[in-house]
């Protein structure tokens, strides 16, 4: 064999660009699929939180034995270092012995999108009304 024609072994820049183009979009993808999931942990740790916000006014109502007044009320309530606004509506029921309590929380930035939504029913007894 003479050095004129020896065979080269390895790989042409065409492949290494190509390979590397594969590579580049496979790393992307993953970015994007690890971006999503960071972003759905934050939105459930939102939910979660706002879940409890909704369950404390709940509880609280019942707490207090006070025979509740139908109508809206709002607030705000701070759970896990997130400010959360609530609406809570209290609804009469056929039964005179209980009302219903609708409360619906929300982010302090956005009120349109509704994190928790919460019904329960608070009763009274006749002697215990304040």
């Amino acid at each position: 064999m003479n050095g004129s024609s020896a065979e080269y072994q390895g790989f042409t820049l065409i492949e290494v660009l190509v390979a590397l183009a594969i590579i580049s979009i496979a790393l992307l993808a993953s970015l994007r699929i690890a971006g999503g999931g960071a972003n759905s942990a934050g939105e459930l740790r939102a939910r979660v939180l706002a879940g409890w916000v909704a369950e404390n006014i709940l509880a609280e109502q019942r707490a207090r034995g006070v025979w509740l007044p139908l109508g809206m009320q709002r607030g705000i309530e701070s759970q896990g270092g997130i400010a959360f606004v609530w609406r809570e509506e209290v609804i009469d029921t056929p039964n005179s012995s209980f009302r219903r309590v609708d409360i619906r929380v929300y982010t302090a930035s956005d009120e349109s999108h509704t994190l928790a939504h919460l019904i329960g029913f608070v009763g009274y007894s006749p002697g215990s009304i304040k």
